[in-house]
């Protein structure tokens, strides 16, 4: 019986991975077709073939982005003692990725849509969604930081999480207009100032 099929000449998560890098440089509708395919060594058929169109391809490269470089940083925010220790060591960790020479600058999934892909409404409604379960790990993390007592029970855990979120998004932006760590760590800190604290 002859072999069915040809074999995939390329490696999948090689491939994505570097359709990430891609994706993280030049967002959503700058990351062309012309783009990805040359940056992943690859024909446009096997692309499509392997997953499915290129907002299959984008939906895996931001899972790939989230399971690998923001891990480290979601990890910092749940294993603090504190509510406010965990957003500053979760900020802090970003800014080490959004400044990291060896990477595209800034945070894929926040800079996605601002280099365009609004024109595509679902990958839009997908990037807002990602970016929606960053605030709610805030307001969760804030929670229960209420419930150990280290954040006063008055806080407005909506609006502190929406200003840590929107400090996440800002601090994105700037490392992609060449801010330094220094000027990054600069901004943590005058956020974090802004927080309510619980009485001792």
């Amino acid at each position: 019986m002859g072999q069915r099929g040809r074999p995939r000449g390329f490696d999948r998560d090689t491939a994505l991975r570097t359709a990430m890098e891609v994706f993280w440089t030049y967002g959503y509708d700058g990351a062309s077709m012309t783009r990805l395919t040359t940056a992943m060594g690859i024909a446009s058929p096997s692309l499509y073939a392997c997953f499915g169109s290129k907002e299959g391809l984008f939906r895996e490269a931001v899972e790939l982005y989230g399971a690998t470089v923001g891990a480290p940083a979601q990890r910092a925010l749940e294993e603090a003692p504190t509510a406010y220790e965990g957003i500053r060591a979760l900020l802090r960790a970003n800014i080490v990725t959004f400044a990291d020479p060896e990477r595209p600058p800034g945070c894929m999934v926040v800079l996605a849509a601002a280099a365009g892909s609004a024109r595509n409404e679902e990958v839009s409604a997908f990037v807002t969604e990602r970016r929606q379960a960053v605030r709610e790990l805030f307001r969760q993390r804030l929670e229960r930081g209420v419930t150990a007592g280290d954040v006063p029970a008055t806080a407005d855990l909506g609006t502190l999480a929406a200003l840590f979120t929107t400090v996440l998004h800002g601090l994105a932006v700037q490392a992609r207009d060449g801010a330094t760590t220094e000027e990054l760590r600069a901004i943590i800190e005058s956020a974090m100032l802004s927080a309510p604290r619980a009485d001792p």
